[in-house]
């Protein structure tokens, strides 16, 4: 195996080739910038191009003192994995389906129209309606209503609308497994923020706009995995941050927008131009439904619809015609206030049971969302493995860390949860804890 070139351009090629016929594989490091430059006769600074190069096409990675590697596709943990067999299933963060509406019977009904290269990318039912109640959380002027595919899918396209491999984002610690897997996919470096029982904590995210973050990704309420909420004051403080900062591009997934029992609050300040509110459909319609609202500015908007157009990647006008039939059913706006009462209720079940036995959050703990963050003062990869022996799948918190959060709770999904599962769920946690050293 031999690196050959005498430009930045040859000398990249030359190891992407070799990457590409097998001869360099992840994890193999290359030759430092100093030896490679000695052998190839050029100066060190083509070298070192030729290395950023490699790291901005996402085939290589620069780790300081560790040199730079040779990188494969990363291995990313998603929503949804379970450890599948007789295991109840509190690990996969899904909606209860008896909780879900119908979504076959909705296309079933209403005229629907074929739409053909070349219409509109948005139904117009649905984007007035989406217009309507976007216009309460947003500045009324100046901004648009777009459609993807789920709120990851709109996430991706807007940091990749504005940043490019190597920039960095802020994001929560702990983070929605879909956020670290989107920044890590694209070559985006994570700045991990902390959250506290508020939310995002201000003097965190200040250090890394300081430290230059170029967007910042947050949850407002049903915060994955905590199930905290920002709260006013806190939305208030961020608010005040992110305004010494106006060049970032804000997005704000509040994925549990529907069935929250809790207020929006918004974090992005009016000197931020570039922004997004993000509200997927997810929870309430359906994880299947694959359909997310943005409203976003006037810019965003026109880099978002550009990307959804390349390749005609516009969502599906029958899924924006099944959703607007379904949000606009007066059925279905029952069945999603049973949905949030039954949430806050389960959730409640395994609370009771925690504090019963001396485990989690303080008494001013109040979840929203399909999940429960349980601390446990032990690493947690024991205790889920220790469960799983007992019967139970849930989530070690390590996967959801973007930072240093997350090695010594458990998430626990409480969609499904009944009161007998929730009391034996709870004896079995206790007796883990008990058998393990603090």
């Amino acid at each position: 195996m031999r690196i050959n070139g005498t430009t930045a351009t040859e000398i990249a090629g030359s190891v992407r080739d070799l990457i590409a016929s097998g001869q360099l594989v992840p994890q193999d490091p290359l030759p430092p910038v100093r030896k490679l430059a000695e052998e190839l006769g050029v100066n060190r600074n083509t070298v070192a191009s030729a290395y950023r190069q490699l790291v901005a096409a996402g085939e290589a990675e620069t780790r300081g003192r560790g040199g730079t590697v040779v990188i494969g596709v990363p291995q990313l943990a998603g929503e949804g994995a379970w450890f599948g067999g007789r295991l109840i299933d509190l690990a996969s963060g899904n909606p209860a389906p008896e909780l879900l509406p119908d979504a076959l019977q909705a296309l079933r009904g209403g005229e629907y129209r074929p739409a053909l290269y070349g219409a509109p990318s948005v139904d117009p039912d649905l984007a007035a309606w989406a217009r309507e109640r976007f216009t309460t959380d947003v500045p009324a002027d100046g901004f648009r209503v777009l459609v993807t595919h789920g709120a990851v899918d709109a996430t991706e396209r807007l940091l990749n609308a504005y940043l490019t491999r190597g920039d960095a984002v802020a994001v929560e610690d702990p983070c929605f497994l879909a956020s670290i897997g989107t920044l890590r996919l694209n070559g985006l470096r994570t700045v991990a923020v902390p959250v506290d029982e508020a939310g995002m904590r201000p003097e965190a995210l200040r250090a890394a706009l300081e430290g230059g973050v170029r967007a910042v990704v947050c949850t407002p309420r049903a915060h994955n995995p905590t199930g905290v909420s920002i709260t006013r004051e806190r939305a208030a403080e961020l608010e005040s941050v992110l305004a010494a900062h106006p060049q970032v591009l804000v997005v704000e997934d509040d994925h549990f927008w529907a069935v929250s029992h809790v207020p929006y609050h918004r974090i992005t300040p009016p000197q931020v131009t570039r922004w997004a509110l993000v509200r997927s459909v997810s929870k309430f319609l359906g994880p299947d439904l694959r359909l997310a609202l943005v409203a976003t500015d006037e810019e965003s908007a026109q880099r978002l619809q550009t990307r959804l157009n390349t390749g005609t990647t516009w969502v599906s006008r029958l899924l924006q015609h099944a959703a607007y039939r379904l949000l606009s059913d007066p059925q279905v706006h029952r069945l999603t206030a049973r949905a949030r009462g039954a949430y806050v209720e389960r959730s409640s079940l395994l609370l009771a049971g925690l504090a019963e036995r001396g485990i989690g959050r303080p008494p001013g703990y109040r979840p929203d969302g399909l999940n429960v963050w349980v601390p446990l003062g032990t690493e947690s990869r024991p205790v889920a493995d220790a469960l799983a022996r007992r019967g139970w799948a849930v989530q070690p918190g390590h996967l959801f860390a973007a930072g240093t959060g997350g090695s010594q709770e458990i998430r626990v999904t409480t969609s499904t949860l009944t009161t007998q599962q929730a009391r034996e769920f709870t004896d079995d946690l206790a007796a883990v804890l008990h058998a393990r050293p603090a």
